[in-house]
């Protein structure tokens, strides 16, 4: 069941047209993906006419652009006015990159800072390391919310009222891998009160190890979180539990003490 679809369950006020619109534009991901009508409609599980309707629309006010050549369509300026506003107004980039490229130098690893976005996390800070077998997630990359280290640790994080309606979302979605998921969020839900950190050791790509913290930036902000990735021959299991896990505690320490957020930690 589609978010859209939720909403107009649940919720009189809310207007499902809207929620179908922004579902589209969803489904881009990074600014360069193309994608035809047949695609977003099975992405959304829309009918495709209703598709080709609100693509139509979105065209017309600027949020997508045909490409003539294939009839296939990409983001358009308006998303990117309505981008580059939102991350303006992320002070905590700017006084979590440093520190962020400072761990990045330090480990090889991708370092990257997330918020949630439905049911998933998307990057809005990431540093790399000098490492050649780095990972490639850029700003603006989506990843799940509950097979990663970053969204686990967001939902740890989370209250829980939030975290169960996600957790709900994703059991309608796919029920048949729903007892795995899970297990794997009530393990980090563990790991968390005893460690301040969730990891992801190949769960979410089996050649991806990663850890990573949350923080609340305050200033009306969502939660957010950072993570510390690589690929599992570089890094294994035991150097980013036991190494990078109190490196991230740190660095989020201190972009907490630098916000003036600075909370006892689990």
């Amino acid at each position: 069941m589609s978010d859209a679809a939720i909403g107009q369950r649940e919720d009189r006020d809310f207007v499902t047209a809207l929620a179908r619109g922004l579902e589209v534009l969803t489904c881009f991901g990074s600014g360069d993906r193309l994608l035809g009508l047949t695609e977003i409609a099975q992405m959304c599980r829309l009918p495709k006419s209703t598709v080709a309707r609100l693509t139509h629309t979105l065209v017309q006010l600027g949020y997508l652009s045909c490409v003539p050549e294939s009839g296939k369509y990409r983001l358009g300026t308006a998303t990117l006015a309505l981008g580059a506003a939102i991350l303006a107004r992320l002070d905590v980039r700017q006084i979590a990159r440093p520190l962020m490229q400072e761990l990045a130098d330090a480990t090889g690893a991708l370092v990257s800072l997330g918020t949630r976005d439905r049911l998933s996390i998307i990057y809005v800070e990431s540093c790399r390391g000098g490492s050649i077998v780095t990972l490639r997630l850029d700003v603006g990359s989506r990843i799940p919310i509950a097979t990663t280290a970053i969204g686990r640790a967001y939902l740890a994080a989370a209250p829980a009222s939030e975290r169960n309606e996600v957790l709900e979302r994703l059991r309608e979605l796919d029920d048949a891998s729903w007892q795995k998921v899970e297990a794997g969020v009530d393990a980090a839900l563990d790991e968390y009160a005893r460690t301040g950190c969730c990891s992801s050791m190949g769960e979410w790509n089996s050649q991806v190890n990663s850890i990573a913290a949350p923080f609340d930036p305050g200033g009306g902000l969502p939660r957010m979180a950072i993570n510390v990735a690589g690929l599992a021959q570089a890094y294994p299991r035991d150097k980013v539990l036991d190494e990078f896990g109190p490196m991230l505690l740190e660095l989020v320490g201190k972009v907490e003490s630098r916000l003036g957020r600075r909370q006892p930690r689990p």
